[in-house]
């Protein structure tokens, strides 16, 4: 028996702020990491989540070219792509051409934690965590059932069993538990752990300047970018912009206001 999906609540990734899972039931791992949008050849060794963190991709789209890689396996009968980098939807390629697919979200700045399950291309049903009376999907009701059994809602489906909430985590692993029930997910604790995980780049890759910036990081005895997900870490292409063209960072960096002069007569 798998670790389940419960223990979810509140963890992410080594971002320290995020959680991004996508499962998929009918297709092996590697396959889900291609419909996430990684190129064929684009796999680097196995890492942990730790080690991902010094891949160092850029999850600020508007502050540079963007970048994400996924770790994935399999675990109960679902193949997994752990996301690290900006938000991405990628439910309706995952579940493409009959595969059931789940889409975890937890972002612990912008609330709540959204769970979507998808079946065929289109999304059928999911809800927020202690959101569970605003349902989306072409089914919405879906999983009003479970909802009730669970003890979350009333039978009108709109209506809270208990509208009172003292423990909100235990309250999340309520409303997760209703997923990991009806379609036995599960996810090991040991994926954000200890486990290495093949890697694979589905966001920015192959970089355009890539061997440019190889070559100026080898010249200069700095990290070399890894030579299979071929992106260019954020810091490092900060530093190298900074070294190359000095004025891009002035043309791009706003002017403190003057200071303004004292005077008797002001």
């Amino acid at each position: 028996m798998g670790d389940g999906i419960q223990w979810l609540v509140g963890e992410t990734t080594s971002s320290g702020w995020m959680l991004d899972v996508h499962f998929a039931h009918g297709i092996a791992a590697e396959e889900l990491a291609l419909r996430m949008g990684a190129s064929p050849g684009t796999r680097a060794e196995p890492m942990t989540d730790v080690e991902v963190a010094y891949l160092d991709v850029d999850a600020y789209p508007e502050r540079g070219p963007g970048s994400a890689v996924v770790r994935v396996g399999e675990d109960a009968g679902w193949a997994f792509a752990i996301t690290y980098g900006p938000y991405l939807d990628r439910l309706a390629e995952v579940s493409r051409d009959g595969v059931e697919a789940v889409h975890y979200h937890y972002n612990s700045e912008h609330p709540p934690t959204i769970v979507l399950y998808a079946r065929d291309g289109r999304t059928v049903c999911g809800f927020g965590l202690c959101e569970e009376n605003l349902r989306y999907g072409d089914e919405p009701d879906l999983l009003v059932p479970d909802l009730v059994a669970a003890g979350i809602l009333r039978r009108d489906g709109k209506t809270y069993r208990d509208r009172r909430i003292d423990d909100y985590a235990d309250r999340k692993r309520l409303g997760l538990a209703v997923f990991e029930n009806r379609f036995g997910l599960s996810l090991p604790r040991s994926a954000l752990g200890e486990d290495p995980l093949p890697v694979y780049a589905i966001m920015g890759s192959p970089a355009p300047d890539f061997e440019e910036i190889s070559a100026w990081a080898a010249a200069n005895e700095k990290p070399l970018p890894d030579p299979h997900l071929r992106l260019i870490p954020a810091d490092l292409r900060k530093e190298y912009e900074r070294a190359t063209d000095p004025d891009r960072w002035q043309r791009h960096t706003r002017p403190l206001p003057a200071r303004a002069q004292w005077s008797p007569r002001a």
